[in-house]
């Protein structure tokens, strides 16, 4: 399996990496908001701080970060939480409870508030009309941190983990098996400004959202749709899956257990991609579901990879937006 090497560079001097002056104090709510040049700053920049942490270590030193929570998190709190405080700044965990957002108070009331106070907000909400309107209404950064529409940290920290694996992405093949969900949404829209082609099995009625899916192809997305997943495999670099139900979705818990059966990922759809193919989930896996142990446990999977990259990728989406 080819890797990057990522080779400390705290003795050597590095020439500056451009950075693209639209960053800076902005919003992240969309990988559809992202340019290709940006994009590609935001992996440089990840990949530098993945090799030289103490580099960047007071790089925000006096910022301060509020986390707002609607859905319960592991990897999405941890990582910019510790992402921050390694940068030399402080995060803020505010859950349902503290907030109530549009139930307690207003949302635009909230983001004119924190814009008083903080530097920026995460926000890992339900409705992605909900992140929408603080970033509106906000004067600071708000960064999506997961909506029902889109997931945009995960997609970018996936795209750092395939070209940490494969060295390029444009001309990759990227295989989605599963639910047209909200990570599907982030990656088209990735896929689309950095050249990888992307093929996505789902049943019928399941499919991306068709608004999502257009704007994608538009773009010069290369996105093709299937209902046979050992199509969508064949060949691919990494084969993608993701839970099957979704928070927000427990009552169809049981329908889509049986609708998805066909689309789990296991060894023989693993052979059918081929012996190039990685695995890839964007966890919580439900193991035995939407994809085996024997496939989740092989030397072929780079879910951890992909866990551990959110951290950098969260790190380089703070420095790029409030340094």
């Amino acid at each position: 399996m080819r890797k990057l090497k990522i080779v400390p560079d705290a003795e050597k001097e590095l020439p500056p990496l451009p950075r693209p002056a639209t960053l800076a104090h902005r919003h992240l709510i969309s990988l559809h908001d992202l340019t290709p040049p940006e994009i590609d700053f935001l992996l440089k920049l990840a990949l530098r701080v993945k090799a030289s942490p103490a580099r960047y270590r007071h790089a925000l030193e006096g910022k301060a970060l509020v986390m707002l929570f609607e859905k319960p998190s592991l990897r999405t709190r941890v990582t910019f939480e510790v992402g921050i405080s390694q940068l030399g700044g402080r995060a803020f965990y505010l859950g349902p409870q503290e907030v109530g957002l549009g139930k307690r108070e207003a949302v635009k009331d909230v983001a004119r508030n924190l814009s008083r106070w903080v530097d920026a907000v995460m926000a890992r909400v339900f409705s992605h009309q909900t992140v929408i309107e603080l970033a509106e209404h906000a004067s600071i950064p708000v960064i999506n941190g997961l909506s029902d529409f889109e997931h945009p940290c995960q997609a970018l920290g996936d795209y750092l983990t395939l070209l940490e694996h494969k060295g390029m992405l444009a001309g990759a093949t990227l295989a989605w098996v599963g639910d047209g969900n909200n990570v599907a949404h982030s990656l088209m829209y990735g896929a689309a400004r950095l050249g990888v082609r992307m093929r996505i099995a789902t049943p019928p009625g399941y499919e991306p959202d068709r608004s999502a899916l257009a704007e994608a192809k538009r773009e010069g997305g290369d996105v093709e749709l299937t209902r046979d997943p050992a199509q969508a495999v064949a060949g691919a670099d990494a084969v993608y899956t993701d839970v099957w139900t979704s928070m927000g979705q427990e009552d169809e818990a049981e329908t889509r257990k049986q609708v998805f059966r066909p689309y789990q990922v296991n060894a023989q759809l693993m052979r059918a991609a081929g012996p190039q193919a990685l695995f890839m989930h964007c966890l919580p896996a439900h193991r035995g579901e939407e994809v085996t142990n024997d496939v989740i446990d092989s030397p072929r999977s780079i879910v951890y990879d992909q866990a551990e990259n959110r951290l950098h990728i969260q790190k380089a989406i703070l420095l790029a937006l409030l340094s």
